[in-house]
């Protein structure tokens, strides 16, 4: 199976998320293609409403029930998003589950509310589409969005066998009491939760299929080269996704994105005189790409993740120059050669 999007979370590994309204630097691109008459279909199934439905007092014969609806997706469920393989003895997921579902119970009548009408969601995942499918015919996007909620500390958004596969539980707002606990807290710092909101849905299923198009290979290399990578991709949720925010697009406030462009060009002198472009060391570039609470160098209100937002603007800066580049070309060419011919040099 593919599971493709956001590993087991840990403090280190997180996502993203949307709104559809045309904010902030949003909307510079005055060239955005009429993607209306491309037809996308995608069917919706509430995975999480049938879940916590099922007799506890029968769960192996309930969980052979929901195979027949979702198919592969329930085998997903259990061995990748609950953790149980097929070597798990039928008592001890029968108990898990039965905990689960007891425990989770709080969760799931809360997304029962804040998601009764999912269909914003789902208009702005299909909309996304349409433009990938506009850039690119070619690739197979899965037809269906699956909900679920699993283990705050598992899975979130992903692409799994056949669908989108959205975990309710990371996305139920910042004033959740959960992710207020001191529990959630120790798991989850503020920079972290507090993206954990709804909007922040159609923003991770469209990454998710950059990831899956586009396997990031940059890890461990040169901190310019990661740069560029991560710039190559939200340049793609640009042209995916055209009238969000960019700001939700790299996971900054609005504050904190306008206070990167206005200092743009002190944010990339800090990389040139500090000789950090062509650092390899893991533990010194993870200090500017990546989730952090901030880039400790810039100040108390200045962003994580410092070098993709760079990143962008090299890109942006290469594009600028070479129209002709098609994105599929801007995906395969080398991070050294787009910082080369981009010639970013922002100016105070």
């Amino acid at each position: 199976m593919r599971l493709i999007g956001l590993r087991k979370y840990t403090m280190r590994k997180i996502f993203y998320f949307i709104v559809s309204a045309c904010i902030f630097f949003s909307c510079k691109n005055n060239d955005i293609p009429d993607v209306s008459k491309i037809k996308v279909d995608i069917k919706v199934q509430r995975f999480e409403k049938d879940f916590f439905a099922i007799d506890t007092n029968n769960i192996l014969n309930e969980l052979q029930r929901l195979k027949i609806k979702y198919l592969s997706f329930i085998n997903d469920f259990t061995s990748q998003i609950l953790g149980f393989d097929y070597s798990t003895p039928p008592d001890s997921l029968t108990k898990y589950i039965h905990l689960f579902i007891r425990d989770y119970r709080f969760v799931k009548d809360s997304a029962d509310k804040l998601f009764s009408d999912f269909e914003p969601h789902v208009k702005e995942i299909k909309r996304g589409l349409q433009f990938v499918k506009y850039y690119f015919p070619a690739y197979n996007a899965p037809k269906q969005i699956i909900t679920f909620i699993g283990p705050f500390d598992g899975y979130s958004d992903v692409i799994s066998s056949d669908a989108f596969a959205v975990g309710l539980q990371l996305h139920m707002g910042n004033n959740f009491s959960f992710y207020k606990s001191d529990f959630s807290r120790d798991i989850f710092p503020e920079y972290i939760s507090k993206k954990f909101t709804p909007e922040y849905i159609p923003v991770n299923c469209i990454k998710n299929i950059i990831d899956d198009m586009y396997p990031d290979k940059s890890i461990g290399k040169a901190l310019v080269e990661q740069m560029v990578e991560k710039g190559k991709r939200l340049y793609l949720l640009d042209k995916f996704l055209p009238f969000t925010a960019e700001s939700i697009k790299i996971g900054y406030t609005e504050k904190q994105l306008k206070e990167s462009y206005t200092n743009e060009a002190i944010i990339w002198d800090f990389f040139l005189n500090n000789d950090l472009l062509n650092n390899a060391d893991q533990n010194i570039v993870k200090n500017y790409i990546g989730e952090s609470p901030k880039t400790q160098e810039l100040g108390q209100g200045s962003p994580g993740n410092i070098g993709a937002f760079s990143g962008w603007q090299i890109v942006k800066k290469y594009m600028e120059k070479n129209p002709e580049t098609t994105l599929q070309d801007l995906m395969t060419i080398n991070a050294r050669q787009i910082y080369s011919q981009s010639k970013y040099k922002p100016r105070i």
